[in-house]
């Protein structure tokens, strides 16, 4: 979490989902969601990731949503944003 997005005050409270997911390149990820609680975070902010690779010299715009409907994302991205809005 700190790495993707800079965030340092959270909990991890429950494991929402689990699946397999098969990029572009035919590779195949097993992904995880976790429904995590942040505390002292600004409405919005701005972070470069430190994973390096594709992501070096990139900068995520993040806020926060109140409905899974607010925002639209790219394919695989919101699959579980149901179960957070529930």
């Amino acid at each position: 979490m700190k790495e993707e997005t800079g965030l340092e005050n959270f909990n991890v409270e429950d494991l929402i989902a689990e699946d397999f997911w098969e990029y572009a390149d035919g590779a195949i990820h097993n992904r995880f969601f976790y429904k995590i609680c942040a505390s002292n975070v600004p409405d919005e902010w701005d972070y470069q990731p430190t994973g390096g690779r594709d992501e070096e010299g990139l900068t995520f715009h993040f806020f926060w949503i109140s409905s899974e409907h607010e925002v639209q994302l790219i394919k695989g991205h919101g699959d579980y944003l149901n179960l957070i809005f529930t």
